[in-house]
């Protein structure tokens, strides 16, 4: 192994550098990936007789080749302290918004509550909403009017804008 690597790491190296466009801690990984191949398939080596160098150039030329496939596979790594900075999803502005419409809610007189329950959040039509609160239509309607009024003077108080 020292004669081999003697012998064929300069050159290697230098044929190596081309491939990594100069990238020398890359090109002597490359190389020191090829020596240790060699070592592994020492036997099949000595039986071909003849140079070992156009085995070497072979095989270094596959790991790079390898190497810029996986590189291209492989999405391209991002710094990830700005991630840090950002705000985070939580439920505490959603908690939040739900205790402030509730306190406007409570506000409401409990006719123009029972409107908005029934049609807002419960998501019956007019006729549906007046069946169950046991009321004409029109009155749902004017109900749900102006108790949308109301809550949005109450949020408006509670400094809930548009």
């Amino acid at each position: 192994m020292r004669a081999l690597y003697a012998e064929h790491a300069g050159p290697l190296l230098a044929f190596v550098l081309r491939l990594v466009a100069g990238d020398r801690h890359r090109a002597e990984d490359v190389v020191q990936e090829t020596l240790l191949r060699a070592w592994r398939n020492a036997d099949q080596l000595r039986r071909s007789g003849g140079s070992v160098r156009p085995w070497l150039v072979t095989v270094a030329r596959r790991i790079v080749i390898d190497g810029h496939r996986q590189r291209r596979a492989r999405p391209h790594e991002v710094d990830a302290s700005p991630l840090h900075a950002m705000p985070a999803a939580d439920d505490i502005d959603r908690a939040l918004r739900q205790m402030t419409i509730s306190d406007a809610l409570n506000d409401l007189t409990d006719a123009h509550r029972a409107a908005l329950v029934e049609t807002y959040f419960r998501g019956r039509t007019v006729s549906e909403a007046a069946e169950v609160l046991g009321v004409p239509a029109g009155t749902v309607r004017s109900r749900v009017f102006y108790a949308l009024r109301s809550l949005k003077l109450s949020l408006e108080e509670r400094g809930v804008t548009a």
